[in-house]
């Protein structure tokens, strides 16, 4: 494999939003990763609006996390944006990875959002 992680990752993330996109009826969820936070956003492509986010630096979070880099920091996170965006009215949505690898914190986080009541 040639390039970077980062590239790889821009690869990954080009092919998969070829086939994803967020409608008013069916929004994305869009996840970014990074070393120390992990970021979700409710996205109407359509619109080109943010109906919800949440994230370990959303206040409702940011004082109860033990670490804002593992697992049970993406679960919060997960059920936070479901619990926004079910307020909003929104019980559906589509994926979207960003690119990043299906394990680990991403995983969690869709798993958490999935049993808060999200369907993907």
């Amino acid at each position: 494999m040639a390039g970077t992680i980062q590239e790889r990752r821009l690869i990954r993330q080009s092919r998969v939003r070829k086939k994803v996109l967020g409608t008013g009826a069916r929004p994305r969820l869009c996840v970014f990763r990074s070393l120390r936070h992990i970021y979700v956003q409710v996205i109407d492509d359509e619109g080109g609006k943010t109906l919800a986010a949440a994230s370990t630096l959303s206040p409702e979070l940011k004082g109860n996390l033990k670490s804002s880099r593992d697992k049970q920091a993406a679960q919060a996170v997960g059920k936070l944006v479901a619990e926004k965006t079910k307020a909003a009215g929104i019980s559906r949505v589509v994926f979207d990875r960003n690119g990043f690898l299906y394990h680990g914190r991403i995983k969690a986080l869709a798993d958490a959002a999935r049993e808060a009541g999200l369907e993907f």
